[in-house]
């Protein structure tokens, strides 16, 4: 199916979002467009890259792959259905880390990173805190982290034993050090995430 504008009110496969012509960067949630915001601002930008920075220091030369959108993760409905047309969530976070090779081709990757992070932004904050959140949980993301640039907060969230995320009782602020569930050996420094220098 080759479309110039998908109906944002139909129902659509990764299938169908790899045929599309248009230039409008957008992620598929359940099978439901939404299209991504405008460039990010300065702060996001910042806070990425920072972000990104710290994780690909510490990862140089291990196992776990750190990835920065426009990254394509697709989750399957199942192990056993892993095509393109059976595949209706495929999003781009701000930062993904993979630790199991198999899961990464040369489309992004296929099936759940372990560890995800979303900068919020005013257009986003919503999908971010909502329906990705969702999917993430029910995708089997490991630990999911949501990154404030603004208030210059972090919330992390682990899955539990139950599958379900639970969250520190606090947000992590600009002070703190903070050691991923993932990668416990790596310690991101907040001052430096949030700094404007």
């Amino acid at each position: 199916m080759k479309v110039e504008e998908p109906d944002l009110t139909g129902t659509y496969s990764y299938a169908d979002y790899v045929s599309w012509q248009w230039t409008e960067m957008s992620e598929l949630i359940q099978g439901k467009i939404f299209k991504m915001s405008p460039a990010p601002n300065t702060a996001h930008q910042r806070v990425s890259l920072e972000l990104s920075r710290q994780i690909a220091n510490y990862l140089k030369g291990k196992r776990c792959k750190a990835f920065s959108a426009p990254f394509d993760v697709r989750f399957p409905l199942s192990e056993s259905r892993k095509n393109d047309q059976d595949i209706f969530t495929v999003v781009q976070p701000d930062i993904c880390v993979i630790c199991d090779p198999n899961k990464i081709d040369e489309r992004g990757c296929l099936g759940a990173p372990d560890w995800i992070i979303e900068i919020l932004s005013r257009q986003t904050s919503s999908k971010d805190l909502r329906q990705k959140f969702d999917v993430y949980e029910q995708s089997g993301v490991r630990e999911y982290w949501v990154v404030h640039p603004v208030e210059q907060t972090v919330l992390v969230y682990v899955l539990n034993s139950g599958g379900k995320y639970g969250s520190e009782l606090k947000p992590y602020v600009r002070e703190d050090m903070l050691s991923p569930i993932t990668l416990p050996e790596l310690v991101i420094d907040l001052a430096q995430v949030f700094s404007e220098d």
